[in-house]
């Protein structure tokens, strides 16, 4: 694959640690679990929209643009990060925010939507759920077009082709770790929501025949329509980065009984993951997305789904920030 002839930004120095967890994994009784800290990457307060955001800036500049759209949930961490990459580059961002949860939207809510105000955002519009995204981002583009700006549209997540190189890239990024480390990977778990994550490292874990495989933690779609959106994206961004290789489709795992009754809505399952990592570790996950993922983790290892000798990667996306907007969910 040849990712290095395509334009990018660089908004993390280095690559993000993989970390052993010791008291999680005693206290699950194996196997061993190791973190992916990707909510340790650049932009403000990290998360793993910045190595999507990489690519799809850097497109953006080599398009001219001066103005980013772009739309996420209430407490999107892709909004805050996508955000971020627009003042550090010099552009006007500007938000169109679902309320995927009726009544969910709150001007003076804390988390991301205080770092939304601080940052600076051009303009945040809330709009219902359901609601044609892409036609209202379009919207917003016209209008900018109309007063002589150049806008670029970035789909929500980052997830689309271009943005998925990013995490094609960190499945480089983990084989090339674990080659230096001597970490015999067997397995690795991640969040699947827009899909630019699951699909990225499906392709780069594939392309680059790690025989590695890896279970996407659903956090709102079926496992049929979603397994059938990460394959599409997955062999998209294989193919943009030069890569031959047809991805199976049994290749691409997703488990769905861990979204509980919606999108962000808690579940028990999620109350205690966040309270295992942060009261073992140290660390912190966020309800909507990294502590459904990590009750996904834990139940796959309460069904015997891997071996208690095997070593099992987390890939961490980050989103702490939407933590402060859940403080009761968080805590149960």
């Amino acid at each position: 694959m040849h990712l290095s002839k395509i334009a990018r930004r660089r908004y993390t120095k280095g690559a993000t640690p993989i970390e052993f967890l010791p008291n999680l994994t005693e206290e699950l009784g194996g196997p061993r679990i190791h973190i992916k800290r990707d909510d340790l990457l650049g932009l403000t307060s990290g998360g793993n929209k910045t190595r999507k955001l990489e690519f799809l800036m850097a497109d953006a500049l080599a398009q001219g643009a001066d103005t980013i759209i772009t739309t996420g949930a209430v407490q999107s961490n892709h909004c805050r990060l996508t955000l971020s990459a627009a003042v550090k580059e010099g552009l006007k961002c500007h938000l169109l925010i679902e309320e995927r949860v009726k009544d969910s939207y709150s001007e003076g809510a804390s988390g991301n939507n205080f770092l939304f105000h601080l940052l600076g955002a051009a303009s945040i519009t809330p709009v219902p759920g359901g609601t044609d995204l892409m036609a209202g981002m379009q919207e917003i583009a016209e209008k900018i077009t109309a007063n002589g700006g150049t806008p670029y549209i970035i789909p929500g997540g980052g997830s689309n082709a271009l943005g998925a190189l990013g995490y094609l890239s960190c499945a480089e990024e983990i084989l090339s770790q674990s080659f230096d480390s001597g970490l015999d990977i067997d397995h690795v778990v991640c969040s699947s929501g827009s899909g630019g994550t699951h699909a990225g490292l499906v392709a780069g874990l594939h392309g680059n025949q790690s025989g590695i495989p890896i279970t996407g933690i659903s956090v709102r779609a079926e496992k049929v329509p979603q397994e059938a959106k990460i394959l599409d994206l997955a062999q998209q961004a294989a193919h943009l980065a030069g890569g031959h290789l047809e991805i199976p489709a049994d290749y691409v795992v997703v488990r769905d009984e861990f979204v509980g009754p919606g999108y962000s809505l808690p579940t028990k399952e999620m109350t205690e993951a966040i309270q295992i990592f942060a009261r073992t570790e140290g660390i912190l996950l966020d309800p909507v997305y990294t502590g459904k993922t990590a009750a996904g983790l834990i139940g796959l290892i309460k069904e015997g789904a891997f071996d208690k000798d095997s070593d099992v990667l987390f890939i961490h996306t980050g989103g702490s920030p939407a933590l402060y907007a859940y403080q009761a969910e968080a805590l149960g």
